[in-house]
């Protein structure tokens, strides 16, 4: 039992995750549960996030449920969306079942919508809550990563160099989709790390306006092969979008487009991926312990840091203006 200051005390910990799977989220919810464990704390897996607490998926869990499963990609826990959470009633069914368990604080693993409802559930029921960001798009504020993000690349640039083997072989231009949702971080680093000629990205320019720059600078000038990643946004219009306009710029350019798709949220998470998950995992249950609430784990400058929930969902993280210029300059 640890006594928090105001007399709140925490006996037993629940860990959820939600929203888009990522690789590494299983390498968290096996940190959390040992290290609350070593504390001589309860530990109660919630399946299917949000929706497991409001149909009460709710079991305990030893050391042995988390064995084996730091290599793992995916979540043991299972994932789900939940409607009935954005509901005060379908959060009144969560409180009761966590009442009912004996839970006496959350870990919460996910992205922007899992920290926006961890964030109001909190918030209603004086309830402490603590999140580990875990999602491949990286674009939560006050972290330099996000669990997942690492393997994402990985994944994306062993499937960019397989693509430019076939571009090549044609003297083909492939525009690849990747996702992020309204993030460029995995089409600009990925477009890096894969050697591509560009990447379309929704924080810098229009879509319009990145295409006509990357055609005015010569783009596939003396090239047999050319790949632009393109970020899967409404604001870029996705690879069909810029595919289709590079074919009325360009009509003589022979235009394929690739979309990776959910393969980048699979795989084995790399070793990055599992250090990170760990390192936060631990750092999620000693806050608890030290009586922090609504605030999300994240690493700066390789140092575990506490952001608050209302900044880590509000503020728009921007890409690197660095790793922009540095595109433009290696794809030459």
């Amino acid at each position: 039992m640890y006594e928090i200051s105001g007399g709140y005390e925490i006996n037993c910990i629940g860990i959820l995750t939600s929203g888009g799977d990522a690789p590494g989220m299983n390498a968290a919810v096996r940190a959390v549960t040992r290290t609350a464990i070593y504390k001589g704390l309860k530990v109660k897996g919630i399946y299917r996030g949000y929706k497991g607490l409001i149909n009460d998926e709710i079991k305990d869990f030893q050391t042995e449920n988390v064995s084996n499963i730091i290599q793992r990609g995916g979540t043991v826990l299972k994932t789900a969306r939940c409607d009935e959470f954005r509901t005060h009633e379908g959060r009144v069914m969560a409180y009761e079942n966590i009442r009912k368990h004996g839970i006496d604080a959350l870990v919460v693993i996910g992205g922007d919508g899992t920290l926006t409802a961890a964030r109001i559930f909190a918030a209603e029921f004086n309830f402490p809550i603590v999140g580990i960001p875990g999602t491949i798009d990286n674009d939560l504020s006050g972290t330099d990563s996000t669990i997942g993000y690492a393997t994402a690349l990985n994944t994306i640039m062993d499937a960019v160099d397989k693509i430019r083997d076939t571009a090549s072989s044609h003297d083909r231009l492939f525009v690849v989709e990747v996702m992020g949702r309204d993030a460029g971080f995995l089409a600009l680093n990925g477009a890096i790390a894969s050697g591509a000629e560009a990447a379309i990205i929704p924080e810098i320019k229009s879509a319009e306006e990145q295409i006509a720059q990357m055609v005015g600078n010569g783009f596939r000038k003396s090239k047999n092969s050319s790949i632009v990643l393109v970020a899967e946004s409404k604001e870029t219009g996705g690879a069909l979008g810029v595919a289709e306009r590079l074919k009325e710029i360009h009509p003589e350019y022979d235009v394929r487009v690739s979309i990776l798709g959910h393969m980048q949220r699979g795989g084995s998470p790399c070793a990055q991926d599992r250090i990170l998950a760990s390192r936060m995992g631990v750092s999620a249950v000693e806050a608890l312990l030290d009586g922090q609430r609504n605030v999300m784990v994240g690493v700066v400058n390789d140092e575990i840091v506490l952001v608050p929930f209302s900044r880590a969902i509000k503020d728009d993280k921007m890409v690197d203006s660095a790793s922009v210029k540095a595109l433009e300059m290696l794809s030459l």
